[in-house]
């Protein structure tokens, strides 16, 4: 009842967090947009304090839009503030991190390869310090003289979250590292709007509804404002990858603990990607940082390419199985064509190893009443209990064990022996 009670709860608040996070993402990017776009005003506005302003028609109507200077001749009386969707994306992400991650620490935080924390709670308090430790950090550099510095704080921020990256792949499951990255960015752009963004433009309307004039502390505020503003910008097409990780999991689960050294990767190549629209929205048509970005993602493709799978190829049965000590030896002339003849694809004895491996390692999850803790149904629907099962889904099982999709989180420690057995023998029906 638990499990299934989780279920709907992750169903909840996994729609919430994405509707949240499109708002979110969606409203940074047409600022961003905005602000880049907005044109030289006539004299007239200008004179009215007006900085910039553009024209649009969307939906069958025309819009004008003005960006003041500093402020407007009169404060409106209704004033729209653009923090809910950063809040609310944030706190809808902790509760999806707690449903998945923490009330199931076993199958998806914790992999006892890395480090054996003893029990869920220690999992779960060595992830929020990670978490929040990191924020911590980020924090306290964007508030020093680093944080006023743009290029220096770039560059340093950028070597922190590889640092933040690497060490995530040492503490937590495959799949759990890249959420746990995912979510170090989201609490740093959401602490972006609380703690720098906010009280810029709280400073702001207050001097103006006063009718004093800015001083210096409004003016240092606004520019960190500023400099986390554009962090936030950097952060959304990897926090977005982040976010839909958990889909592909050739990505997190590559190589021999190589899944972080993809995550950077990748990182690199969105953000790349990112600062060409920047300078494109400035008028700096510069297609190398696209051109760039493809030629990465070419690379990272070819690095990350499986190696081909060759069918399980075993001696005939009379080989395989071993022979009764009452029996006679195999006459020559039998052993000669037994020689002869080609290997053949599994037999009862192959099916008897590899079911041994796939009852204990795949069907406690994969069987109609799943008795591993945390399913309440088989994932996806599929059931594997037999070599009729496995020939069924062979397509999907190939897959799904050969990029580490499966066991989920590996929860069922399927050594990669066992995974390359499974591979060969199912390639082989």
């Amino acid at each position: 009842m638990g499990a299934y009670l989780l279920d709907w709860l992750g169903l909840f608040f996994r729609w919430f967090h994405v509707i949240a996070g499109v708002a979110w993402i969606g409203a940074s990017f047409y600022f961003v947009w905005l602000d880049m776009s907005l044109q030289k005003p006539p004299k007239w506005k200008a004179d009215k304090g007006i900085s910039g302003d553009l024209w649009a028609v969307h939906g069958g109507g025309f819009y004008e839009i003005a960006k003041y200077k500093l402020e407007p001749e009169e404060m409106p009386k209704t004033l729209h503030w653009f923090k809910w969707e950063a809040y609310t994306t944030w706190l809808t992400g902790m509760a999806m991190m707690s449903i998945v991650y923490y009330a199931n620490a076993t199958a998806y935080l914790m992999d006892p390869s890395k480090i054996d924390f003893g029990s869920n709670i220690g999992a779960i308090s060595t992830s929020l310090l990670f978490l929040f430790g990191s924020y911590f950090i980020y924090e306290v550099i964007v508030r020093s003289r680093i944080g006023k510095n743009k290029m220096v704080f770039s560059i340093t921020i950028f070597i922190l979250i590889i640092i933040a990256t690497w060490g995530s792949y040492q503490l937590f499951s495959d799949r759990a590292s890249f959420i746990h990255v995912g979510a170090i960015l989201g609490t740093i752009m959401a602490g972006n709007v609380f703690f720098g963004i906010m009280p810029a433009q709280r400073a702001l309307v207050d001097c103006v509804r006063r009718g004093v004039k800015p001083g210096k502390e409004v003016s240092d505020l606004a520019l960190m404002a500023r400099n986390r503003s554009v962090m936030n910008n950097y952060f959304t097409l990897p926090l977005i990858f982040t976010m839909i990780s958990n889909h592909y999991p050739m990505m997190y689960s590559f190589g021999d603990g190589q899944g972080w050294l993809v995550l950077v990767f990748v990182g690199i190549i969105t953000a790349t990607a990112r600062h060409y629209f920047n300078q494109k929205h400035l008028g700096h048509h510069q297609p190398k940082y696209l051109v760039i970005p493809a030629l990465a993602t070419v690379l990272l493709i070819v690095w990350m390419r499986p190696a081909p799978i060759e069918p399980l190829q075993i001696s005939p049965v009379a080989a395989a199985v071993p022979a009764s000590p009452t029996t006679d030896a195999t006459p020559p002339a039998a052993a000669a064509g037994s020689t002869a003849a080609a290997a053949v694809p599994v037999t009862a004895s192959a099916d008897d190893a590899i079911m041994g491996i796939v009852q204990a390692k795949c069907s406690v999850c994969h069987m109609a009443q799943p008795t591993q803790a945390g399913f309440n149904a088989p994932p996806a629907g599929i059931i594997i209990q037999t070599p009729e099962d496995m020939k069924t889904y062979k397509a999907k099982i190939i897959t799904a064990v050969q990029t580490g999709y499966m066991p989920l989180g590996n929860i069922t420690q399927l050594t990669d022996e066992e995974r390359q057995q499974l591979v060969a023998y199912t390639a082989g029906l």
